[in-house]
Order: C-alpha cells, then sequence, then structure tokens
C-alpha cells in the first residue's frame, strides 16, 4: 500500500500538469473555505442583530481568533511540508511517523493556549476598549471559543496530514458539517429559540466551538496516526516548527498587526474598529481563491523541490499567483462598486456606514498586489527557506503595516486605510527580487 501511494504522488505531483494539478486540488479546498468564511459572516449577521456591542466585540476578539488559526494551521503546515517531502523523497513510512507526532502536539498547543487566553482577556478587553458592555462581551465570547478550541487544534492538524496526501475531500467535508453546525446553533443559542436558552453572544461561541469540533470528528478516522516513538519527538518537533514556524509568524503577525491597528483606530472611535472586523469578516470570503492556492502549492512544490525539479516549483507559483489575481480582481471591483451594501449586510449604524465605504474602496485597491506578497513567502516555505519567508512576514507587519498605519493616522482617519495598499505593494516588490534570486541558485548548499 506504501508503495501505491509513492506511486500516485509520483505520477500527480512530479508528472501531472500544474493547472491540472490546482484545477484538481483548488476547488474542494475553495469549497471549504467559502463554507468557513459564510458561517464566520453568518456568525457576525447574528451577533450584529443582537447587539452593536457583541458585534464590536468580535472584531476585537478576532486577532485572539487569528493567534489560534495561526498556531494550529502553522503546525499543521509544518507537518504538511515536511510528509510532502518525505513523499518526494519516497519515505512513504517517515511521513506518516511525522503525521503521528501531530495528534498530541496538537493537544498540548491547546492546552498551552486556552489557560493563557483565560487569565489574560480582562486585560486584553480592557486595552480595546473603554466600554462597559464590550468588555463584558469580549470576556464572555473570548474565554469560551479558546478554552473549547480543541476542535480546532485537532482539525486542523488532521487536515494537513490528509492535504499532504492530495486527499482534498475529506477535509472539505468536515468544514461543511462543522459550518452547518454553527449556521444551524448559532440563532438557536443567540436568540433562544425551540425552547433553548437565550445565551446571547455566548451561543455564539458555543456555536463556534461545536461546529469545530464536529469538523475534527469527521478528519480523525483518516487523520490521526499511531505517534512514534517519544524519544523521536525532540527531533519531530523541531522539524515540524522549523517548517512550520514562517506560516504561523506570518498568521500571528496578523494577530499583533491587527491589535495594533485596532488600538490606533480605538483613537477615532469604536465605529472604525467594527469597520476593521467588517473588513476582515469580508475579505476571508473573497481571499478564498488566494488562500486555496496557498494551499495547494505547498506540497506541489515541496515535492518537486526535494525531487530537484525546480522548474515545476516556478511554474507552480506563477499558475498559482495567476489564478489568484484574476479572481482577487472581482474582490477589487466589488469593493469598489458597492461598499455601503457590504457593510449594511452588518450593521445600520451610520457612523459604520459612513466609515466604512470610504474604507473599503481604498483597501480595495491592495487586493492585486496582495496576491503576491502573501504567496512568495508561501513559496520559501515550501522550499524550507524559513529564513526568507519569515522575513517578508516580518517585513511587511512589523516594519511596515503598524508604522504607516501610525503615520497616515495623523493626516485624518480616511488617510489610515492607504496602509493596506501601500503596503502590500512594497511587500510585493520585495518578494518578486527574493523569488528571482532564489531561482538562480535553488541549492545553495548542494556542493557534491
Amino acid at each position: 500500500m506504501d508503495m501505491e501511494n509513492i506511486k500516485q504522488n509520483n505520477d500527480y505531483f512530479g508528472t501531472e500538469k500544474i493547472s491540472k494539478i490546482l484545477f484538481k486540488m483548488a476547488p474542494p479546498v475553495m469549497l471549504a473555505q467559502l463554507i468557513q468564511a459564510l458561517y464566520n459572516i453568518i456568525d457576525s449577521v447574528f451577533v450584529g442583530r443582537y447587539s452593536e456591542s457583541g458585534l464590536t466585540a468580535l472584531s476585537i476578539v478576532y486577532p485572539l481568533q487569528l493567534l489560534m488559526i495561526a498556531l494550529a494551521v502553522g503546525t499543521g503546515v509544518g507537518i504538511n511540508t515536511v510528509m510532502a517531502s518525505k513523499l518526494g523523497l519516497g519515505q512513504s513510512d517517515r511521513a506518516d511517523e511525522y503525521a503521528g507526532a501531530g495528534t498530541p502536539l496538537a493537544v498540548v498547543l491547546w492546552a498551552v493556549f486556552a489557560a493563557v487566553c483565560y487569565a489574560v482577556m480582562p486585560l486584553y478587553a480592557r486595552l480595546q476598549t473603554s466600554s462597559p458592555e464590550v468588555i463584558a462581551d469580549v470576556i464572555t465570547y473570548g474565554r469560551i471559543v479558546c478554552v473549547f478550541s480543541f476542535g480546532l487544534f485537532l482539525e486542523s492538524i488532521w487536515t494537513k496530514i490528509l492535504q499532504a496526501r492530495g486527499n482534498m475531500k475529506i477535509p472539505m467535508i468536515a468544514q461543511i458539517a462543522g459550518a452547518a453546525t454553527n449556521m444551524i446553533f448559532d440563532p438557536l443559542l443567540i436568540f433562544g429559540m425551540f425552547g433553548l436558552p437565550e445565551m446571547g453572544i455566548a451561543g455564539a461561541a458555543a456555536a463556534t466551538a461545536a461546529g469545530q469540533i464536529i469538523a475534527a470528528l469527521v478528519v480523525m478516522k483518516n487523520g490521526f496516526y499511531k505517534p512514534p516513538e517519544w524519544r523521536r519527538y525532540p527531533r519531530y518537533v523541531g522539524r515540524i516548527f522549523c517548517l512550520g514556524t514562517p506560516n504561523i509568524l506570518m498568521q500571528s503577525a496578523y494577530t499583533l498587526y491587527i491589535f495594533g491597528l485596532n488600538m490606533i483606530l480605538a483613537t477615532f472611535s469604536d465605529a472604525a474598529v467594527t469597520v476593521l472586523g467588517l473588513y476582515y469578516k469580508w475579505q476571508t470570503f473573497f481571499f478564498i481563491p488566494l488562500g486555496a492556492m496557498q494551499t495547494c502549492i505547498v506540497p506541489v512544490i515541496s515535492f518537486n523541490y526535494a525531487a530537484g525539479n525546480t522548474e515545476r516549483c516556478r511554474k507552480t507559483l506563477n499558475t498559482a499567483i495567476i489564478f489568484g489575481a484574476a479572481l482577487m480582481f472581482l474582490g477589487t471591483l466589488c469593493f469598489m462598486i458597492i461598499p455601503e451594501p457590504m457593510l449594511r449586510f452588518f450593521s445600520m449604524d451610520d457612523e459604520v456606514i459612513r466609515i466604512g465605504i470610504t474604507a473599503f474602496r481604498i483597501i480595495g485597491l491592495s487586493f492585486i498586489p496582495l496576491v503576491t506578497s502573501l504567496t512568495y513567502p508561501v513559496l520559501f516555505q515550501a522550499v524550507g527557506a524559513s529564513l526568507k519567508s519569515s522575513l517578508l512576514t516580518v517585513i511587511r507587519t512589523v516594519f511596515l503595516f503598524v508604522p504607516l498605519a501610525y503615520l497616515f493616522s495623523r493626516f485624518g482617519l480616511d488617510y489610515f486605510w492607504l496602509t493596506y495598499p501601500v503596503t502590500d505593494g512594497i511587500v510585493s516588490l520585495i518578494g518578486l527580487f527574493m523569488s528571482r534570486q532564489f531561482f538562480k541558485c535553488p541549492y545553495p548548499k548542494r556542493t557534491a
């Protein structure tokens, strides 16, 4: 059976037409992410109908949810990448051992994250707002989604294990099941329907956690592998985090810069903070093609780089960028033409609408350069060049995003939103230069 898996991966990743690989792998991933985006959006719709303070609370908790996803998905990406590399070398047994290390690692990460977040949630809320109603909602929602996040950690890692072997169908089914659970229980628990208690924002958090647990149960049978011997864990975990750290850093950096942006926007109004949160809700929806391409190209590039076929790595990168840019152009059009209906989908607050129309139109200009600014780090991550991948992420989020946001905000709230197109334009140019240098000498350490 192992030899069959090796042959299938060689035929699929090593010789099949690149566009055919991506178009075959991407739709299930896109559908799964579409469903994920829909239930995030619906979550906000129901909470927004329940209370404006709850909607603001979701925007404030969002960076912590990103951090949680960063740890879970980033670790999964590390496992995914090393598995694809081992499969490219014909070492299926070693790939299985790395897969087996994923489950204990997920449990440890969840336990640490949940404990820390439960303790710091009140302080975190007070750093973001002075409103007692919003603070209470942040603490309630944040503690529930963090403490009961074990489903997210397990599902994320098991999903990446399946994707490393080209299995996109089961993760898609898991996302559908999780999303359906969330969407069904959202109104029931928030408003207290059919005899259930009216839980308000706590109900939204409980529905989110339930959806994550259901998704984990779906992928558990095929994603769980027997853990390796404990003495091998230090080496395996070290390798996993070496390859997964760029993704963790990239996602964690989102947490830090959104936290920083929220603090800057809070000096203007709570409505400005809400607008940023609503943008990221819609961003999740419109970034589905880009996210799908990034997910799909990691095992393809890792496999071919390990097999010494860098030309296929280049073709994979270029195909993903072209495909992502074409679809992201549609997102730009929506943000430019229909920002008001998009905002009113969540909120009827006049100040939120007024601020959001300008914000959406300016941010929409960043979508095309964002394709390359986020795809180049994935290239370097897939080939094991974690330093280069991390460098691009750090430049974008540490040296450009928050400093530029602070600088532009000094000229007024409308100028604040220029941070997005300016930052991603600069990072795209840097990434293009670094990728060209890489392909000129893709194996600098190979001397024999």
